[in-house]
């Protein structure tokens, strides 16, 4: 078996052993070769998607079902913990058997996280992904210069 530590080199058929990751393999500029256009700086790119109206409205998608749920969400939190400091007898009633209103409201918290959490995923798979994954792809070929 090889050593690595031994010798102070890795071998290149080594599986823990990624060549473009360090460097190796890519092209560098002092290549005699004819030289091709730089593909635009990643700032640049970033900037003008960001820019972009697809851009924009996937923003506004995204804010005008995240804003409101989560302020809704808060509210209801927010609802239940004041109940139960301010009002313990409401809480302490029972619904059914031991079950009383603040296990039930406890209970319900979890549900709406969940229903929460569901809502979010449908409305970004119907109202974003879409839009977004061409931008991404938009922003990928922008970014080897072939986009514009």
């Amino acid at each position: 078996m090889h050593n690595a530590r031994a010798t102070g080199a890795a071998r290149l058929e080594d599986p823990w052993y990624d060549a473009l990751a360090s460097g190796w393999g890519e092209a560098d500029d002092t290549d005699s070769g004819p030289r091709r256009a730089r593909p635009p700086a990643a700032r640049e790119v970033y900037t003008e998607v960001h820019g972009s109206a697809a851009f924009q409205e996937v923003r506004r998608r995204y804010r005008r079902f995240a804003f409101p749920a989560a302020a809704a969400f808060l509210i209801w939190y927010l609802a239940y913990v004041v109940a139960a400091t301010t009002a313990p007898d409401l809480m302490a009633r029972p619904v059914v058997g031991a079950l009383n209103v603040a296990m039930v409201a406890g209970l319900a918290q979890f549900a709406t996280t969940f229903l929460l959490a569901w809502a979010y995923a449908r409305h970004a798979r119907l109202r974003r992904d879409r839009v977004a994954l061409e931008l991404r792809w938009v922003t990928q070929e922008m970014m080897r210069g072939r986009g514009r």
